[in-house]
């Protein structure tokens, strides 16, 4: 591993993205996402993600949302395939300059992949609103006996402002897929029964899930057909909303009446609240001023190319 500078991470990361083409102010946007998922410790999320995007299809730089309709309590735009890091982030500046007085409901249709949902929840809890994200995405998770691959991973985020701001964000996959690409970048199996083979056995080879011939499971092991109804539920939500041109993004933004954490927080005591630790890891980096990488993945951020 590579002891790295933040700042020299940010600016490789910037080089890259506009080597794929994208705009200074876009390739900001992609190395902040993910420099800010990498020193939260949600890896799957960061750097690697430069490089996976590298060998993206059909790849749009020049991409851009548009408003479809807005009307009281709700938003449709179409990202005409739009990479949904820059899509969503653009959607929700432009939402968020004219907040709603009570409640909005926006869709993104054609926009993929999003990343760390928490990136977009927290702008909108910083603007006061309670901010709910959610996402479809390319068929990863199987049935709980198994079979192909049926629905994304389907990430769930609510963001509540509060002091400080309470922010839960899950996805229904036993791993992530961000977690599959990490495992298989490093060469390190994964865990036994976060993937299943079509027959329902276990498969432990993340390349066999990224060339599609296994699956990851539904979270919940003995429960997983709960983690499979979850999923199956944010498939429909974004789908009945945003319609199925391409995958999408469903936001919910709310203007609160209460931080209903904070009398929450009196029982939790001393114990883990979801979503600090992540907090509490960006404070440490953003201290430390470093992060650490993989080796080959710091070699192929600072090579020419």
């Amino acid at each position: 591993m590579s002891r790295v500078d933040i700042d020299q991470l940010r600016t490789a990361l910037e080089r890259r993205a506009a080597g794929l083409g994208f705009d200074r102010q876009r390739s900001a946007l992609l190395a902040d996402h993910f420099l800010d998922a990498e020193m939260r410790g949600a890896s799957g999320h960061g750097a690697e993600r430069m490089r996976w995007l590298s060998h993206f299809p059909a790849l749009r730089p020049e991409a851009r949302p548009r408003l479809i309709e807005r009307r009281e309590g709700r938003s449709r735009w179409h990202a005409d395939g739009a990479l949904g890091y820059p899509a969503l982030a653009e959607v929700l500046a432009s939402e968020l300059s004219q907040p709603p007085e009570g409640a909005r409901l926006l869709s993104v249709s054609d926009c993929f992949p999003t990343g760390r949902l928490g990136y977009f929840a927290e702008m909108g809890a910083a603007a006061g609103l309670m901010t709910l994200v959610t996402a479809s995405s390319t068929p990863r998770i199987v049935h709980p006996p198994g079979g192909r691959p049926l629905l994304g991973t389907t990430p769930l985020c609510l963001a509540v402002p509060g002091s400080p701001a309470t922010v839960i964000d899950v996805s229904m996959g036993a791993v992530t897929y961000g977690g599959v690409l990490k495992a298989a970048a490093t060469s390190r199996s994964l865990e036994p029964g976060t993937a299943l083979r079509a027959d329902g056995s276990v498969e432990t080879d993340p390349a066999q899930v990224t060339a599609n011939r296994a699956g990851i499971a539904p979270f919940g092991d003995r429960q997983s057909h709960k983690g499979f109804a979850l999923a199956l539920l944010v498939e429909l939500l974004c789908g009945s909303l945003a319609g199925l041109d391409g995958h999408a993004a469903v936001v919910l933004l709310a203007r609160p009446s209460a931080d209903a954490m904070a009398p929450l927080r009196l029982g939790f005591e001393h114990r883990h609240v979801p979503g600090e630790g992540s907090a509490e890891r960006l404070r440490t980096a953003t201290a430390a001023g470093t992060v650490e990488l993989p080796d080959d993945l710091w070699a192929w951020l600072r090579a020419d190319h």
